[in-house]
């Protein structure tokens, strides 16, 4: 099959402009029209797989809300243990600042600043070992669904200790 020059037409698609064979024109063939039947027939066709589809869809997001709210209730109770405790003591910004010592302050400001710098500490080391709890119980969940993936590569033949085990079990497959 011989293509000539005649046969090429130029596209325009946004800008992007390339050459392709020319396509036959639908008004050029003489196909008979579609008896009403079978248009009939197609279109419950086609909202039957748009059904089926639909509904596919449809299961696919409910396990995936399945899946989030699984996980939002295991942080919820994950949280629950540290909502026990007392929240931390917001502290002015000139109390957060280590100061020099004034002779003017007495020693009842002192132990107050000192109270308070206490429960600020306590508190942020109560969010700290929080979140490490968060941490640890993430990458365990990760490195249970990481063995999970990895188990069946480790379980293939290929890893057999001698290739003759190794070739009859790739002949008994």
């Amino acid at each position: 099959m011989e293509i000539n020059e005649d046969d090429w037409e130029l596209v325009n698609d946004d800008g992007f402009i390339y050459r392709r064979l020319k396509r036959p024109h639908p008004a050029s063939t003489s196909t008979p029209a579609i008896p009403p039947s079978d248009i009939a027939a197609e279109a419950k066709a086609r909202t039957e797989r748009k059904k089926k589809v639909l509904l596919k869809l449809k299961t696919k997001y409910q396990q995936e809300i399945h899946h989030w709210e699984f996980l939002s209730n295991t942080l919820q109770a994950l949280q629950n243990p540290t909502q026990n405790q007392p929240p931390p003591v917001p502290l002015p910004v000139s109390d957060q600042r280590v100061s020099v010592v004034h002779e003017n302050y007495s020693d009842s400001t002192y132990r107050e600043l000192t109270d308070t710098l206490l429960a600020q500490v306590e508190a942020q080391e109560a969010s700290i070992s929080g979140i490490s709890r968060f941490c640890d119980v993430a990458e365990a969940l990760c490195d249970a669904e990481e063995r999970r993936l990895k188990q069946p590569l480790i379980d293939l033949s290929i890893w057999e200790q001698s290739p003759r085990k190794l070739i009859t079990s790739l002949l008994q497959e």
